[in-house]
């Protein structure tokens, strides 16, 4: 089925739906891998003896370690993946990519009941880290240059996906922790769900080339045109040449041409044939168009670049590394809810919901002079966390103690983070040829991690100011 316009209808919005679970895919390993560190603390903080004798115990400082081997792959490997996604084919990238973080989460899994020397243990943790989001840079950069290639709703989908990954694993970490499940069960569903959600999101990739609406904008996406149609009548060819001979003109008037002229288009010395249009098969049209250089496309996104580059940098600079320590003022019970409810869980749901409303508002236009100046003016949430109830602390005063107050301000801070987040990615491609989408797209990835990178770098003098 077929609109006037020729373009493919997305039935039941499935290729809409494949995006949705692609977005989903992209996060949900990580988010899980995440939620698993109270695994990883208890497996690691444990005592052993030196050689048999009295206990030593070691701190491997595992979120710091976990912080710094996720954030430099991801930005090294996207940098890799903006310059070189032109050279490896896309299948490639996307589907060995899954492939490999599948069988990266099936060896977690199996680790989780060998015991095993703590040190060894933490290397072989730390290199899964490492090759993890590897893997997930180029899947991740790869994905934001595809969908890149459709309307502006199917981007939008893409990172709602994103958005309810984190919600999916936060809710899992409630379930373990009201129903009392030990670390070690609770480590081994997180690894396994992601296997299953990798196997789901492999598999709807695959799909995504047979469905019609995808292909029409493939190779959209790849610059085919049509360059085939027969040459316009002012051209002189040598069978329009002949047509003049003998009283035509590409100038002439319809109502100069006698009775005769309007019967059958082809005489029987086929003179008249020449003013036909004739068109050739499909087949024989498409035509790739050349793609721009990677700084050309720059030159034309650099703002939405610098502005996905600073959403993250105020994000990341204080969530999870400051907003993980703050401490309700009821305590109890609570307190071990407080932080998985009204941080993780609150920042998620509304990171989702924020994603989603740009499927309905996109505003400030891409090209509005606010667009920027809204995303550095999230700058101030930085001073509002900090000044929240975070323990322990060494220098700053506690001005928001209360829970109410901490969870109004994680609430805007998730919600602008999203919305400018879904923005800048869904706007970046809309400013270069449809050619260049992908390129925008696997652009954008890179400064989306640039953003994460320096984010977390900062998450560590600003941890020690408060």
């Amino acid at each position: 089925m077929q609109t006037l316009a020729g373009v493919p209808v997305d039935r039941g919005l499935l290729v809409g739906v494949i995006f949705f679970i692609l977005g989903l895919g992209t996060l949900l390993p990580w988010n899980f891998f995440m939620i698993a560190i109270t695994y990883f603390q208890t497996r690691l903080n444990t005592t052993e003896g030196s050689n048999g004798t009295e206990p030593q115990h070691k701190e491997y400082h595992f979120g710091n370690w976990l912080t710094l081997l996720s954030q430099l792959p991801l930005l090294l490997f996207t940098l890799l993946n903006s310059f070189l996604y032109q050279r490896i084919s896309e299948k490639m990238r996307i589907g060995g990519s899954q492939v490999f973080i599948l069988l990266l989460f099936v060896l977690n899994a199996s680790l989780v009941r060998v015991p095993m020397d703590n040190d060894h243990f933490f290397f072989v943790t730390m290199a899964t880290i490492w090759f993890i989001n590897s893997f997930g840079a180029v899947l991740q950069g790869s994905l934001f240059g595809l969908v890149g290639q459709f309307p502006q709703k199917y981007s939008v989908l893409f990172m709602s996906g994103q958005g309810i990954a984190g919600t999916f694993a936060t809710i899992a970490m409630l379930i373990a922790i009201s129903s009392g499940t030990d670390p070690d069960t609770a480590a081994l569903g997180y690894f396994i769900t992601p296997c299953g959600g990798t196997v789901v999101t492999l598999t709807s990739y695959l799909l995504l080339p047979h469905l019609p609406f995808a292909r029409y904008y493939f190779n959209k996406g790849k610059g085919m045109y049509m360059d085939c149609s027969t040459p316009p009548l002012h051209e002189e060819t040598p069978l329009l040449n002949n047509a003049k001979l003998i009283g035509y003109s590409s100038h002439s008037s319809p109502n100069r041409l006698g009775p005769e002229d309007h019967l059958h288009p082809s005489g029987p010395d086929g003179d008249r044939q020449a003013l036909v249009p004739q068109e050739r098969p499909d087949t024989e049209c498409q035509v790739p168009a050349k793609k721009s250089s990677v700084m050309h496309v720059f030159k034309q996104i650099w703002v939405m670049a610098f502005c996905i580059t600073f959403v993250f940098i105020v994000t990341l600079s204080v969530f999870p590394a400051v907003t993980v320590d703050v401490k309700s003022k009821f305590g109890g019970r609570w307190e071990v809810y407080f932080v998985p409810v009204c941080c993780f869980l609150n920042f998620n749901i509304m990171d989702w919901i924020s994603r989603t409303v740009t499927s309905v508002v996109q505003w400030p236009a891409k090209d509005s002079v606010l667009f920027p100046v809204l995303v550095v003016a999230r700058l101030v949430f930085i001073p509002l966390i900090m000044l929240c109830n975070v323990q322990y602390r060494s220098h700053l005063p506690v001005i928001f103690p209360h829970d109410a107050a901490f969870t109004a301000i994680i609430t805007l801070f998730s919600f602008s983070s999203g919305y400018f987040v879904c923005l800048t990615m869904s706007y970046a491609p809309m400013l270069v040829e449809p050619k260049d989408a992908e390129t925008a797209g696997v652009l954008m990835t890179f400064f989306l991690a640039l953003g994460l990178s320096l984010g977390a770098g900062l998450s560590f003098p600003l941890r020690a100011w408060v």
